[in-house]
C-alpha cells in the first residue's frame, strides 16, 4: 500500500585537486569550474570518474552525474562513451547565476506529492479529454523527443488537475516548470535514448490514468511511486 506522507587524456590525481566535502550539485559544479579556472584541470584533462569524485568529495554520485551534466550544458567539459569526462574549456569567472533546481530534489518532491495527486483523483473517478490527447502524443510513432517530453511534463501537471483542487494544480504547475529546465531535459533526454524507454513510460502513464479513471485509488498511488521509481533509476539518480 502506498501511503501519502506526513509531511587532454592525461587524467588528473585527485590528490592534485582541492576538493572538499560537498552538498548540492551547484557546490560540486563550481569547485571543478574553480579548478579549471585555475589551470589545476587543463582543456584536454580527463576528469576522476565519477565514482572518484564522489568518494572524495563525500556525496552522492547521483549529486556528481548533475554537476557534470551543468558543466556540460555550459560547454565546459564533455563526456566520451567509453572514455570519460573531459575538460573543453575553461569558464567564466562566477557570477552568482540562477540555477536550475536539482533532479534529484525534482524527482524526491514528485515521489511525495504525485501518489497522492493520483490517489485523489482517482476518488474523482473521471475521465480527462486533456490527459487521454498527452497519452495519444506520446503514443504517436515514430516518437518526437522534443514532443514527447512537453507531453509527458504537462500530463503529469493534467493529474493535479484532475483532483479539482486548485492548490495542488499550483504545486504541479511549479513541478512542470522545474521539468522544463535545461539540466533536467539534458538528464531525462540521455534517460530515454535507450530503446523503448518512452514505451515503458507511456504505459505506466496509461496503468496510473486508467487506475484512476476506475476510480481505484490503491492502485493509481502504487503506479505513480512506481514509475517515479523508474524515472529515477533511467536517470541513473537512485
Amino acid at each position: 500500500m502506498v501511503r501519502c506522507p506526513d509531511q587532454s587524456e592525461s587524467h588528473v590525481s585527485l590528490e592534485q585537486t582541492t576538493f572538499r566535502p560537498l552538498q548540492r550539485y551547484e557546490q560540486i559544479a563550481e569547485r571543478l569550474a574553480a579548478d579549471i579556472r585555475s589551470g589545476l584541470l587543463a582543456p584536454g584533462s580527463r576528469l576522476p570518474s565519477e565514482r572518484e569524485l564522489a568518494r572524495t568529495l563525500e556525496v552522492s554520485r547521483a549529486s556528481v552525474r548533475e554537476a557534470l551534466a551543468a558543466l556540460q550544458l555550459q560547454g565546459v567539459v564533455e563526456t566520451r562513451k567509453g572514455a570519460g569526462t573531459f575538460v573543453t574549456a575553461r569558464p567564466p569567472a562566477p557570477e552568482e547565476p540562477a540555477h536550475d533546481a536539482s533532479p534529484s530534489a525534482v524527482l524526491e518532491a514528485r515521489a511525495q506529492l504525485e501518489p497522492c495527486v493520483a490517489r485523489l483523483a482517482a476518488a474523482r473517478g473521471q475521465r480527462d479529454e486533456a490527459a487521454e490527447n498527452l497519452l495519444a502524443a506520446m503514443e504517436a510513432e515514430p516518437v518526437d523527443i522534443a514532443t514527447w517530453n512537453t507531453s509527458d511534463r504537462l500530463f503529469h501537471r493534467q493529474l493535479a488537475a484532475m483532483t479539482q483542487n486548485p492548490v495542488l494544480l499550483a504545486f504541479a504547475d511549479h513541478v512542470a516548470g522545474l521539468m522544463d529546465q535545461p539540466l533536467w531535459q539534458r538528464l531525462r533526454d540521455d534517460s530515454i535514448a535507450v530503446a523503448g524507454r518512452t514505451r515503458i513510460h507511456v504505459a505506466e502513464h496509461r496503468m496510473i490514468y486508467e487506475a484512476i479513471v476506475a476510480g481505484d485509488a490503491e492502485a493509481a498511488a502504487f503506479y505513480s511511486l512506481q514509475h517515479i521509481n523508474r524515472v529515477r533509476a533511467y536517470m541513473e539518480l537512485s
